[in-house]
């Protein structure tokens, strides 16, 4: 998102308006309340461009649709557990990820909506949503405080730093495939 904006991390952080991306994240504001209120100073942006560059660089990481399709035949239940807002949908035109996993946790919709991670009630939202105790589940996440939180909440977490990484973190947890 910086680059559309030619902007470097730390400036979008700065120029962006304090509370508007989480409001859309959790489904408070629609999309174009959000390009209405993203930067602080009110400036204006074209919202369906950057919808466009949003999409046109997601993708896949290496190696890991490979990863999902064997875990997925091995019998394991995958679901998304992420803090992102509607477009959520043009990941999956795009990428098709419900063929290995449920769009389930989202924090704008389902039984998370509203929630964040690392908030414990976002993981409790899973646990009562599924059924199960914590213990019997993985978290994955290349973030260090969904991670801790994960953990906190008596999940098996795992820091993704990369495929390989995980293959072999998900196999020291016993997990067959």
């Amino acid at each position: 998102m910086p680059r559309f904006f030619n902007l470097t991390f730390k400036e979008l952080l700065a120029a962006k308006h304090p509370t508007a991306w989480v409001e859309f994240e959790n489904d408070q504001i629609t999309q174009q309340q959000l390009f209405d209120k993203f930067f602080a100073d009110g400036r204006q942006f074209d919202g369906e461009a950057l919808i466009d560059h949003m999409v046109e660089h997601y993708r896949y990481i290496d190696g890991m649709p490979e990863l999902l399709q064997r875990l997925k035949q091995a019998g394991y239940t995958m679901h998304a557990m992420s803090n992102y807002p509607m477009w959520y949908k043009l990941i999956e035109q795009k990428l098709q990820l419900s063929q290995y996993l449920d769009w389930t946790f989202l924090s704008c919709t389902g039984p998370m909506r509203g929630l964040r991670k690392p908030a414990p009630a976002a993981f409790e939202a899973v646990t009562s949503h599924l059924q199960l105790p914590p213990q019997q589940l993985v978290f994955v996440d290349d973030r260090q405080p969904n991670v801790e939180a994960a953990a906190q909440a008596g999940m098996a977490a795992v820091l993704f730093t990369g495929t390989d990484a995980l293959e072999q973190r998900l196999q020291q947890l016993g997990l067959e495939f």
